[in-house]
């Protein structure tokens, strides 16, 4: 059967082009996405498939039921876009100003429709069942994830796939990570108060600035001093500011930053050492702070086991030399929230071609895939959805 599929896909490999084109041309941001699933939802019905809308709010999720009982897999396809201006040379450009395919969702819900089509064409033979989910908002908190897992996307599904396209490797690579691939994203906000005054009289001010700069080095402390140097993490202050005039002791200093880490344990200590150094910091020089820590998308565990399976299902349809294991990066993706709720793993497919200048990374304005990565993908899906299936563990 897999290889009836392989050569199905080649076969339709220009209309999921032809998809992935309209779809670019026609970009939708995050959380006001309209036509993108209504496009997305009409292409499945057609397929005869159990389609459901407004899963999670924007959220399109169709089941394949296939000719045999079984397990049931899930692959996930995001596609909202980017508030970015483009500016490629294609002859698809997007048609809406200010807004962009720049991480490559376009080509992850063709892909998903291609795997959708090819399947359900060969429904008949397929031992299980497989469940499209086409995810809204993968950019933008809270994400799209965690309200279609609430409302039931992930019902009876036993393990779940996902790639995302990616310019750091030339076309026809498929880069994998065993446990924790990337990181999670939380956010920090410090407002520092103090007491405003005339510079001529420091002393019976409060300078908020000057306890904000020594509050800054003082949280680079936490990384370096007080993480086990064996562990991940990051802080990092992303904008400081108070101040107006030359001769004003300020009475307010923000600060905002944000912090990266694989492990939970960490995260949640990170959090709270934060906290400690601003109310020390902050008592020192007879202040006080407001303190908020806003969480992100947890950290993606790639699950050893389905990840085992994804490389060797690789190995039937990509040269042995392209399946390459990556360090974890300090990248987010809210995928995180369906790998804590079941088995799966997520990886990337190159995407990279220096000859046509598809070399730009993702959330640039200049950002384009060589189109063949789609057909990679898309085969190295199949393989895994069927190699699961089968499997009679």
């Amino acid at each position: 059967m897999l290889q009836t599929l392989l050569n199905r896909l080649e076969g339709i490999y220009p209309e999921m082009v032809e998809i992935r084109r309209e779809l670019h041309m026609n970009p939708e941001l995050s959380f006001q996405e309209v036509q993108t699933p209504k496009f997305i939802a009409g292409f499945l019905q057609d397929l005869g498939l159990e389609v459901k809308t407004g899963v999670g709010g924007r959220g399109v999720v169709a089941k394949l039921k296939g000719g045999q009982p079984g397990k049931t897999v899930a692959i996930r396809a995001d596609f909202d876009a980017l508030p970015i201006q483009e500016e490629t040379d294609l002859s698809f450009q997007s048609k809406v100003p200010g807004v962009m395919h720049a991480c490559g969702h376009d080509a992850h819900t063709a892909i998903a429709l291609g795997l959708a089509k090819v399947f359900a064409e060969n429904r008949d033979q397929l031992k299980g069942n497989i469940v499209f989910i086409h995810q809204h908002a993968e950019e933008v908190l809270p994400g799209g994830a965690i309200a279609m897992i609430e409302d039931g996307c992930l019902d009876g599904v036993d393990v779940i796939f996902a790639t995302h396209m990616e310019n750091d490797y030339p076309v026809g690579t498929i880069a994998y990570r065993s446990g924790y691939i990337m990181s999670c994203a939380d956010e920090f906000y410090i407002d520092v108060l103090g007491q405003g005054g005339h510079a001529q009289s420091p002393h019976h001010t409060k300078d908020a600035l000057v306890v904000g700069a020594q509050l800054v080095c003082n949280l680079q402390h936490i990384v370096s001093r007080r993480v086990n140097p064996l562990k991940s993490a990051v802080v990092s202050v992303g904008s400081f500011h108070s101040g107006t005039a030359t001769n004003i002791v300020n009475g307010e200093a923000k600060i905002t930053g944000e912090v990266r880490a694989f492990e939970e344990e960490i995260r949640t200590d990170v959090e709270k050492m934060i906290e400690e150094i601003t109310s020390a910091t902050c008592q020192a020089a007879r202040s006080t702070y407001n303190y908020t820590y806003l969480r992100g998308y947890p950290s993606t565990y790639n699950h050893p086991d389905i990840t085992n399976l994804l490389v060797d299902s690789a190995k039937q349809v990509v040269d042995v030399h392209n399946i390459i294991e990556i360090e974890p990066m300090m990248g987010a993706e809210d995928f995180a929230y369906y790998t804590q709720k079941i088995p799966g793993t997520y990886f990337f497919t190159g995407s990279a071609n220096p000859e046509d200048e598809t070399v730009y990374p993702y959330h640039h304005p200049k950002f384009k895939i060589d189109e063949r990565a789609i057909l990679v993908a898309s085969k190295v899906l199949a393989a895994a959805t069927i190699q699961y299936l089968n499997d009679e563990a």
